[in-house]
């Protein structure tokens, strides 16, 4: 794999891993803020969500700092420090996904996972990662184990582990560690930081 090859991947899959499942989700309405209390808006994917996103995979490894906002349907991701590639920007609505930066220009697919996969080759469950930043599961078939305080302390989900951490007695996680297992032994690892909600 070329050295630029190897750094779009980890650059698209930190991208890719900031990313909703906008396509699966519903239009709802759209009410005033003020309008809004915080458990309504979490039912509707409304929230905005700021730290830092390290991606591993058997052929490479980096992290970046990320800026998401989720309102319903729509998103946009903003990437600073991705493997010297640039600023990565990350737009969505239903039906259409965009990845910009200055060195792979722009990129359009239907969905996010159509997006990886056109930017990588590589096929991941992207539209579970609004969920799990949310504390719940993506599907009815996930499995589930939860802690002490009854929140989801790990689950796995389409063929992906996922590890929550949460402060204090917060009920939402401020770190979620997702991995793949692969052939030989080897994985594919994402950690999600969430430093600010």
């Amino acid at each position: 794999m070329s050295r630029f090859r190897s750094r779009l991947l980890v650059t698209a899959s930190l991208a890719m891993f900031s990313l909703s499942g906008c396509q699966l989700i519903s239009q709802q309405p759209t009410l005033p803020s003020s309008t809004i209390d915080p458990a309504q808006a979490l039912q509707q994917n409304q929230f905005s969500l700021q730290g830092k996103i390290g991606v591993k995979t058997p052929d490479q490894s980096g992290s970046a700092f990320y800026t998401w906002i989720q309102n319903g349907p729509q998103f946009n991701i903003q990437l600073n420090g991705a493997l010297g590639v640039g600023k990565t920007i990350i737009e969505g609505q239903a039906g259409q996904v965009t990845l910009d930066n200055a060195k792979t220009g722009l990129i359009t697919a239907a969905t996010p996972e159509e997006l990886l996969q056109q930017a990588t080759g590589w096929v991941a469950p992207i539209t579970a990662l609004v969920d799990w930043v949310q504390a719940r599961p993506a599907t009815a078939q996930a499995e589930i184990q939860k802690d002490d305080a009854d929140r989801i302390a790990h689950l796995k989900e389409a063929g992906w582990s996922v590890d929550f951490s949460y402060v204090d007695q917060a009920t939402l996680p401020n770190k979620l560690i997702l991995t793949q297992q692969l052939e030989n032994e080897q994985e594919n690892r994402i950690t999600l930081l969430i430093q600010n909600r």
